[in-house]
């Protein structure tokens, strides 16, 4: 991993307050997808994955409101079909809000999506709801070509601002992790293309900079950025 000693230009505080959210319980649910005005009751936890939700070819605008300011992506569903119905169908259940970007690497990645904010997901290993951790399941994504190892210019190679599913290394072990990819990140990714791509920051880079920045080498983040809300929005398709 890119090491840097990159610093922020301004000190926030050490932790923002924690968000309000709703609650949610260790039960796991049958999913079904949420109501197109997302659901009223947050939903951490199901028994597998998400049936088809959208359109095959529709385009998705996700809207990170974080404390630092406002990320939009956008996700066409054409590129990675699995990945994007998956992260549509978590925001409806309010999955991602109140989290906060767990794993900070300046000049690599900024990564959340862990309701528990260790990495692990609340994992056990053990069979049962939690086995895989949160949301209780996993998933195969695609992943970019392997020659981007040797060709990293070709589009479907990864490149600062990508959002993309973290995973134990494998696509197969996909879930509900993501992060964004730094400015510098994509050469070490390039190396290792195992993570879905599943949209492209198109508003708010200066944001994934500012939380980027105040990020360590072993990860650990100086400063907890929450996840206040997001929201999906279907554009076209």
């Amino acid at each position: 991993m890119p090491a840097s000693t990159t610093t922020s230009s301004t000190v926030p505080p050490t932790t923002f307050p924690t968000p309000t959210t709703q609650p949610f319980t260790t039960a796991a649910v049958v999913p079904t997808c949420p109501p197109a005005t997302g659901s009223a009751k947050r939903v951490v936890l199901f028994t597998k994955a998400p049936p088809t939700c959208i359109a095959a070819t529709s385009v998705w605008d996700a809207t990170f409101k974080t404390n630092l300011g406002d990320i939009v992506v956008q996700m066409p569903a054409a590129s990675s079909f699995a990945a994007v119905n998956n992260f549509v169908f978590l925001a409806g259940y309010q999955f991602y809000n109140g989290t906060f970007f767990h794993r900070v690497i300046p000049g690599f990645v900024v990564q959340g999506g862990d309701p528990t904010g260790t990495g692990s997901g609340g994992a056990t290993g053990k069979p049962g709801p939690l086995e895989y951790g949160y949301p209780g399941y996993q998933f195969t994504g695609n992943t970019p070509p392997v020659t981007c190892t040797v060709k990293p210019s070709q589009a479907a190679c990864y490149v600062a601002g990508d959002l993309a599913l973290a995973n134990s290394g494998k696509p197969s072990s996909d879930g509900s992790q993501f992060f964004f990819v730094l400015p510098g990140g994509q050469t070490t990714l390039n190396g290792e293309p195992n993570y879905t791509i599943l949209g492209k920051v198109v508003s708010g880079m200066n944001v994934v900079d500012k939380i980027g920045a105040d990020g360590s080498s072993s990860g650990t983040p100086n400063v907890r950025v929450y996840l206040l809300s997001v929201t999906v929005k279907q554009i076209s398709g």
